[in-house]
């Protein structure tokens, strides 16, 4: 039996061993080209990891919010100065009741911890959060108009949190701005390009609007009205891993396959 025990252990200890060696060969491997400079990440899979480890779908979230902070150091480590998560849609508040209170929440919980710890102040990042904000609590609100006041002068990195988000409405937003702008003369259509467009959505304010890599975890493959205007020309990395149990292997892997594209514009 001690027999059996020790073999065990010994086949868990060279898988350790193994992947700490590939992690240390990925990182080698996307050191010797430039990171994308912005990355967008579909954070899916949360209910459907509750459920494979049995445990109640709404806990799903509790554990994904959890993998947050780790990513944003790998990112930050890794030389990424721009990150967009894609925390809560605008059709995610179709959802029950209980889970959009929940989701709240956390989102609630987080800001007060990242309030109380001040990394954002130690990174010295910029904060804010892009979508309808008229669809955030007030309380909620108070918040994130908190954070981003005290964060508005840095440059060295920049968090988007994508909340009460989507991507049509976002266009849809932009597009009316441009119209009232027309109707009160300050605006001739005939000088409307994509520039007038760009300027007036959420993103207007980060020196890379556009992410060079969008990651989307769980295994499936859409964007799911995610920065639809922004990500023309991003590359698309969809991975087949539930997002509680994103690791920084995956992260390291989606750079790589980043890298290894041939990025043409449409040229």
């Amino acid at each position: 039996m001690l027999g059996i025990v020790e073999s065990i252990a010994s086949r868990i200890s060279r898988n350790r061993l193994s992947l700490w060696l590939y992690e240390k060969a990925l990182v080698r491997q996307v050191r010797q080209l430039p990171p994308p400079k912005h990355i967008g990440i579909i954070m899916d899979g949360n209910r459907r990891w509750a459920e494979s480890k049995g445990l109640e779908r709404y806990l799903g979230h509790v554990f994904g919010a959890k993998k947050v902070g780790e990513f944003l150091k790998w990112c930050y480590d890794l030389g990424i100065n721009t990150v967009t998560l894609y925390v809560f849609s605008t059709e995610n508040l179709k959802r029950p009741r209980e889970e959009v209170e929940l989701i709240f929440k956390l989102f609630k919980d987080k800001l007060i911890e990242v309030m109380d710890k001040k990394v954002l102040h130690e990174s010295r990042t910029r904060f804010k959060v892009i979508g309808r904000r008229d669809l955030i609590p007030e309380e909620i609100m108070q918040y994130v108009e908190k954070i981003e006041r005290e964060t508005e002068g840095y440059s060295s990195h920049y968090l988007n949190i994508a909340f009460a988000y989507g991507g049509r409405a976002e266009i849809v937003d932009a597009v009316k701005s441009i119209a009232r702008e027309v109707a009160e003369g300050l605006l001739e259509p005939s000088n409307i390009d994509e520039g007038t467009i760009s300027k007036r959505l959420y993103t207007a304010h980060l020196p890379e609007p556009d992410p060079d890599l969008i990651i989307r975890t769980s295994g499936e493959e859409r964007l799911s009205n995610f920065l639809l205007w922004q990500s023309a020309y991003s590359e698309l990395v969809f991975m087949d891993v539930y997002w509680p149990e994103f690791r920084r292997i995956d992260l390291l892997r989606a750079i790589r396959t980043y890298q290894k594209r041939k990025r043409r514009f449409g040229l």
